[in-house]
């Protein structure tokens, strides 16, 4: 896995997975019949590593998928493409 994302977003993340795992956290002691606690739990983890890893899947997917694009206009417009000629 290569880094995705810098410094200071790996540090925002971070801090507010924390945060989002610690009030969930104390929610779900509360209520624990309550499943929004455990996916707020589970979602706060998750950006507790992906800052940690510096690697956010999401975004590797978009970035992807817009490259992918560009490949794809790119190599349909071509210079030796007559239909250039007209315009």
């Amino acid at each position: 896995m290569k880094p995705n994302i810098g410094t200071l977003n790996a540090m925002v993340r971070i801090t507010c997975g924390l945060t989002i795992l610690a009030w969930s956290t104390a929610e779900l002691t509360r209520y624990r019949r309550n499943s929004r606690h455990l996916v707020c739990t589970m979602m706060g983890a998750m950006k507790v590593a992906e800052g940690i890893t510096r690697f956010c899947p999401l975004t590797k997917m978009i970035t992807d998928s817009i490259s992918a694009q560009r490949n794809h206009a790119e190599s349909e417009v071509s210079p030796t493409d007559p239909s250039m000629n007209e315009l």
